[in-house]
């Protein structure tokens, strides 16, 4: 039996590639869904896989209280019916559960935050570069584990990116999720957007320049926060290290390559990335040193396909969903032999 823990910001998508090999490899599942959707990301599938004819008891999902989540996943991890658990969510969760883990010996693979760098080498097509950072950083308003959180550049190109790139962010629309038109949605709740702004004014406070947005809180619950781009950031504001999960990013111009490498590296998480380059060696140098689980060559840093290995390296978490990789994280090896006549003979 696999329990899988799965989070709220990509409810359908997140929810059935935490149990989807599982099941595929011959497991039975206790699925755990975020407290924020429990019903998307779990009652409802669990619904949906049963009337397509999963047997009974394949798939079981228990929900629960916020204020309780820890005691239920400590239960979770603890049964002896229970010989894996897999997750993905942020990493002070994720390090809690691996430490319980390992204290019953059992297996974890854990999917957690990132601080996604975008580096834009000297040679890059400034439109592609605009349009894939505009996507990087916002789909979603943010709230993926993928986002692009720093666009790293080139200073050669900076002074013709930025305001390019301020302008398509300032026009993206914000507000209403129900319009088909939003773009920039309101966050999960009043916390996730307190913390975002506390991001934004900390470093604004430092003296990070603003380049659009100020990190307010808007809407009747104070959870839409309008697109923000800053520079200047430095090592001593809050946002430099933290992932922000939210509709903020940081451009840092460099000086070179390596210096954007160098960078890209500044960071405990290792999720994912890209590099947007016309020079293939140059990417493939980038992608071969920025120490991440994913890079995407000519592209920013979100895509996930089910037959790719998806998966971080230092604090983004350890083992991976998708690909073969995914079906080995979910399936024990054994040695099985045959004698058919017995062995001959014995030492002794």
């Amino acid at each position: 039996m696999v329990g899988a823990i799965s989070p709220w910001n990509a409810p359908l998508v997140l929810g059935i590639r935490s149990i989807a090999i599982p099941l595929a490899v011959g497991n039975t599942v206790v699925m755990k869904p975020s407290e924020d959707a429990p019903i998307t990301c779990g009652l409802l599938l669990a619904d949906v896989l049963a009337e397509a004819g999963l047997p009974a008891g394949a798939l079981n999902v228990v929900t629960n209280d916020l204020a309780g989540a820890g005691e239920v996943v400590a239960a979770l991890i603890a049964d002896p019916r229970v010989r894996m658990v897999n997750f993905t969510g942020s990493t002070s969760v994720g390090r809690l559960i691996g430490v319980q883990a390992a204290r019953h010996l059992k297996p974890a693979v854990l999917e957690l935050g990132g601080k996604n760098p975008l580096l834009i080498l000297e040679d890059a097509d400034p439109g592609l570069a605009v349009d894939a950072a505009v996507f990087g950083a916002f789909v979603n308003s943010g709230q993926l584990c993928m986002p692009t959180d720093r666009i790293i550049i080139h200073h050669s190109l900076a002074e013709a990116f930025i305001p390019r790139y301020v302008e398509r962010v300032k026009a993206l629309p914000a507000g209403d999720p129900a319009d088909p038109a939003t773009i920039v949605g309101p966050l999960i709740n009043t916390r996730g957007a307190q913390r975002i702004s506390k991001l934004v004014t900390d470093a604004a406070a430092k003296g990070a320049s603003l380049l659009t947005g100020d990190g307010a809180t808007e809407g009747p619950n104070r959870t839409l926060i309008r697109p923000v781009v800053l520079t200047g950031v430095t090592t001593g504001m809050d946002i430099f290290a933290a992932e922000i999960f939210g509709p903020a990013v940081v451009i840092h111009p460099v000086d070179s390559a390596e210096a954007a490498i160098d960078l890209a590296n500044a960071t405990e998480y290792g999720l994912t990335g890209g590099v947007i380059t016309q020079d293939l060696n140059a990417a493939l140098d980038v992608a071969a040193r920025v120490r991440t689980g994913i890079i995407h060559i000519n592209d920013q840093g979100i895509a996930d396909e089910p037959m790719a290995p998806f998966g971080g390296v230092k604090n983004s978490g350890y083992g991976k969903f998708g690909g073969t990789a995914g079906i080995d994280s979910f399936t024990e090896q054994r040695w099985i032999t045959i004698q058919h006549n017995g062995r001959p003979t014995y030492p002794f």
